[in-house]
């Protein structure tokens, strides 16, 4: 014999049906925001002082000597990470005529205190007679990236 108005089992089992629903998108849930809070808190925390890293850039006639140079730059571990930007076009003023010519163009990131260990290497080992090198402290960035760079390329 039922007790209560018609339909009140079906009420109760839909009633456990949302509370187990609700609790298992809870459990769910919990997990992604943890991880994202956890990551959030990560980059807020971390601290990176300004100019302490630096990107340099150095430009290549081609894509041997960009490669070459590269390779050795991180083996040396004279950088973290170097981007080899193919098919620039290059513009300048070389013996008083105006040049043309098509570049590879290589982003370094690297400490600042190795920048001039880096020009060294790369004035030695480019075939340019004059070879650029030039470098831009790094004001701000994402911190956990920052901080790889320093740990991959020591002081």
């Amino acid at each position: 014999m039922c007790i209560g108005p018609p339909g009140a089992d079906t009420l109760q089992v839909r009633s456990l049906k949302a509370l187990i629903l609700t609790v298992l998108l809870s459990v769910f849930m919990f997990q992604l925001l943890r991880t994202v809070g956890l990551r959030a808190f990560s980059m807020a925390s971390e601290t990176y002082t300004s100019g302490t890293h630096s990107a340099a850039f150095v430009t290549c006639p081609n894509d041997t000597v960009a490669k070459d140079l590269a390779r050795g730059i991180v083996e040396r571990k004279l950088a973290a990470c170097v981007n080899i930007i193919p098919a620039i076009k290059s513009i300048y003023e070389w013996q008083g005529k105006i040049e043309e010519d098509n570049e590879v163009l290589l982003m370094i990131k690297t400490r600042s205190s190795k920048v001039p260990a880096l020009a060294e290497y790369v004035r030695s080992n480019h075939p340019y007679e004059v070879t650029e090198v030039i470098s831009l402290p790094i004001d701000q960035g994402n911190p956990p990236y920052l901080k790889w760079i320093g740990d991959v390329v020591p002081e």
